[in-house]
């Protein structure tokens, strides 16, 4: 079991995976891609300067649910710097989180406007806006290590198994992802493997329940693939599981 690591622990170990994500340049296609993106913007936001490096986790350090998307979008979290951020799939996913109360508002327009995060920890597979919002195996390979401390550093802080984990995972690849990270931090999974579906729910070994969601894109949300029911219903029902 993760010895137990006290909020100032939980803050700098966070905060070096952030400097950590932010240097990265181990993916070359991904650094093109979202350096081109960040040179020639979209017209909307021709006057912005755009982020256009790695974008780092957001939240609660103290959180007890983390949501894993798949990548930050070219002109969402690209831009601003900040997950889920200046894009629709954002909005779609603040406005749950907030009506469920791990969000004190339910937007997220840029960094510094306000938004913050209760009990909650917003993460990605991958850290680059990739082409066609598609990351390749080897670059979410690269990738699976800062997901992984951050999984064990908000263990480590909420008892290493002593309290309720829950990690909500959005569309198939980040639900992999999160499996993933979690064998590799010692929690242990059934065989075969848990499948993703949405609103399917899976508890592992030390407390930790893994739980799926359509991931909130315009895909999903424009076809009512996803409503925003559904995704109500994936964090109400987060809400639950932590209650106790």
């Amino acid at each position: 079991m993760p010895p137990r690591e006290g909020r100032g622990g939980a803050v700098r170990s966070l905060e070096r995976v952030t400097a950590t994500v932010i240097r990265c340049t181990r993916c070359p296609r991904l650094v093109e891609h979202r350096e081109r993106i960040g040179r020639d913007k979209r017209r909307a936001f021709r006057d912005e300067g755009y982020w256009a490096r790695p974008v780092p986790a957001f939240g609660d350090p103290r959180a007890r649910m983390i949501v894993v998307g798949l990548a930050p979008a070219a002109h969402g979290a690209n831009r601003t710097g900040r997950m889920f951020t200046g894009d629709r799939s954002g909005d779609w996913l603040y406005r749950a989180m907030h009506r469920a109360g791990f969000a004190t508002q339910p937007r997220s327009t840029a960094r510094g406007d306000g938004l913050r995060l209760r009990g909650a920890w917003v993460t990605a597979a991958a850290r680059c806006a990739p082409p066609d919002n598609k990351p390749l195996p080897d670059e979410l390979a690269a990738c699976a290590g800062y997901l992984e401390e951050e999984i064990a550093t908000i263990r480590a802080c909420n008892g290493g198994g002593e309290k309720v984990i829950v990690v909500v995972a959005l569309g198939a690849i980040a639900h992999r992802a999160s499996l993933t990270a979690l064998a590799s931090v010692g929690v242990g999974l059934p065989r075969p493997r848990p499948k993703f579906a949405h609103g399917a729910e899976h508890r592992l070994a030390d407390d930790v329940v893994v739980v799926g969601s359509y991931h909130p894109s315009q895909q999903n949300t424009h076809t009512g693939v996803l409503t925003e029911a559904m995704l109500d219903g994936v964090f109400t029902r987060a809400r639950q599981l932590l209650a106790p």
